[in-house]
């Protein structure tokens, strides 16, 4: 669904899937290239959010084969995220950089180890490790991990950090989901109505991180502008089908009004020929 210069990170092959023997997805083959920004649509009950369970791993009774490129990561917000209800908002978000959380622990663990007593060789080591820990933390720029946190959190609205998710309505659980998973940054992202619950300014960061995002992204939304700002490619869930369609949602509206034009040509003189028939 990109260039070829790209590289291919995830494949399905022959994924079907039924709920009560009603066919949801039917055969589906696809790959997806890494740096990808792909809008999924279909009608209600066309399986959006059940193909992002199995791209994602979570729903695996499905028919097929899924494949994600050894190396790569994945991740998936849902509709209804679930949180820690005493963990605080900003111990929620901090999940989303918690490798980098770890790197500054550890580090302020090693200084605080420089006012025990120890030999000359142990103090070496310490300073070894301490050089180490440090030029891991410069290449993440785990220094200025807080502004970044912060920066996140009011862009999405995030309510205040100190309030712990058990309180939280379930708006506020996604805000929260939403900035956390932005934050850890998988290879491949995955979001179920991402828009939902934000304001306009919000829903204009989000379309602006997106854009700017390396990695693969693989979105379910009903929001048309959304699409039209962030989507490179519209992927069409369609009486089991998955039509790939390049473009965005004005560019997949104009080609999918074609085709059915085309369709209701082949139609009618396929009506006209059998009626000469008869």
């Amino acid at each position: 669904m990109a260039s070829e210069a790209n590289k291919i990170i995830y494949s399905m092959i022959r994924v079907s899937k039924k709920y009560h023997q009603k066919q949801i997805l039917k055969d589906i083959s696809l790959s997806y290239f890494y740096g990808a920004k792909i809008g999924v649509l279909g009608l209600n009950g066309s399986g959006k959010s059940t193909l992002l369970r199995i791209l994602a791993g979570i729903d695996t009774e499905f028919e097929g084969k899924t494949i994600l490129s050894e190396g790569f990561t994945i991740d998936y917000l849902p509709q209804e995220p679930t949180l820690d209800p005493d963990k605080t908002v900003r111990e929620i978000v901090e999940e989303g950089a918690q490798a980098t959380v770890d790197l500054l622990n550890e580090f302020n663990a090693i200084n605080e180890q420089f006012a025990e007593p120890m030999d000359d060789d142990a103090m070496q080591a310490l300073i070894d490790r301490q050089a180490q820990v440090q030029d891991k933390l410069d290449a993440v720029d785990a220094w200025n991990l807080d502004s970044r946190l912060e920066m996140a959190m009011d862009a999405l609205r995030c309510p205040p950090a100190d309030m712990q998710c058990g309180v939280l309505s379930g708006g506020e659980k996604r805000r929260v989901a939403l900035c956390r998973i932005l934050l850890k940054s998988p290879d491949i992202l995955l979001l179920d109505e991402p828009t939902n619950h934000l304001d306009a300014e919000s829903v204009a960061w989000l379309e602006h991180h997106l854009q700017q995002y390396p990695g693969t992204v693989i979105a379910v939304t009903h929001d048309r502008y959304f699409l039209d700002n962030v989507a490179g490619w519209i992927l069409e869930l369609d009486r089991g089908q998955g039509i790939p369609w390049k473009g965005n949602y004005s560019s997949w509206l104009e080609q999918k009004q074609k085709r059915l034009a085309q369709e209701e040509k082949k139609e009618s003189e396929r009506q006209r020929t059998l009626a000469r028939e008869l």
